[in-house]
């Protein structure tokens, strides 16, 4: 496929960075690689996976980096250090700009997967992504514009039953830990895994997730009256998660209910939507000059 004017577009969590080439809703060539926590920083993943990419020069006309985290002015701070902890306001736009030479966008990770969601959805509507993975994150599309700052960084609401941030009591590196008393080092996959063969260790630590994640569910939906929740990540596709979820939300009113639907786009949403608020970020600078 002739990769022409396509955009490159990075997404960066911490489990995994993602570079691919985009165009519209297709995403072409791609590569993954593990996020180096604890080796370098980003300035040196950043350099680290242009090298990777370097073939792909001459391609891509713009590029988006969506990462998790908030994004203030093209500077990149952490939200949960726990989750991935970098420098507080890393110039990432000047960074991305620097190594490949092209206008850049960026974005916080869960809000450009919103935006890809809503760019594909068939249906009108206000849309709220959240994303259950190694944290938890979101993002917020009413009357067809993208929330941008603080908007959707659900993984730092404050529960009842707990104490600290959210994502360090629904995410999958709490399903992680919480199995260490039963399994030591078994992955939040091992965890589902054994749910699914009905051992009772492990559906008690996914169904309390999902429960907390329920109540989430409703939150939003008091704050938001969105048509739609569309749920993603590693952990909220999982098979059976979103139907735990769902098994909580039973006894509520029908309008107080959630509608509840899965990501379309899967673990490529990020990508698509960061593509796409770079390439109108271009075409409006250009209309601009």
């Amino acid at each position: 496929m002739n990769e022409a004017g396509a955009v490159l577009a990075l997404d960066i969590g911490g489990t995994k960075m993602l570079a691919a080439l985009v165009r519209g809703e297709t995403v072409g060539d791609s590569l993954t690689l593990p996020t180096p926590k604890g080796q370098g920083g980003p300035a040196e993943w950043l350099e680290a996976l242009f090298s990777r990419i370097a073939h792909w020069q001459g391609t891509y006309e713009s590029v988006g980096v969506a990462v998790t985290g908030i994004v203030d002015d093209g500077l990149w701070s952490p939200l949960n250090r726990r989750t991935l902890d970098i420098p507080d306001r890393f110039p990432l736009l000047q960074t991305v700009v620097g190594l490949s030479g092209k206008p850049a966008i960026a974005a916080n990770d869960a809000q450009a997967a919103a935006w890809g969601e809503y760019r594909i959805c068939d249906e009108a509507g206000d849309l709220v992504f959240l994303t259950i993975s190694t944290g938890i994150g979101g993002g917020v599309v009413l009357d067809g514009k993208l929330r941008t700052g603080l908007a959707g960084h659900f993984g730092l609401m404050q529960g009842q039953d707990f104490d600290g941030a959210l994502e360090d009591h629904v995410s999958g590196n709490f399903i992680a830990a919480s199995a260490d008393a039963h399994e030591p080092g078994a992955t939040a996959r091992e965890v589902f895994e054994a749910a699914a063969k009905t051992e009772s260790w492990a559906e008690a630590i996914v169904d309390l997730s999902a429960r907390r994640a329920a109540i989430l569910c409703c939150n939003i939906q008091l704050t938001f009256d969105p048509e739609r929740i569309v749920i993603g990540g590693g952990i909220g596709l999982a098979p059976g998660y979103r139907a735990r979820i769902e098994a909580h939300l039973d006894e509520m009113p029908e309008r107080l209910r959630p509608r509840l639907v899965p990501a379309r786009l899967g673990d490529k949403a990020g990508v698509v939507g960061i593509a796409d608020l770079a390439l109108r970020n271009t075409t409006q600078n250009q209309t601009k000059q």
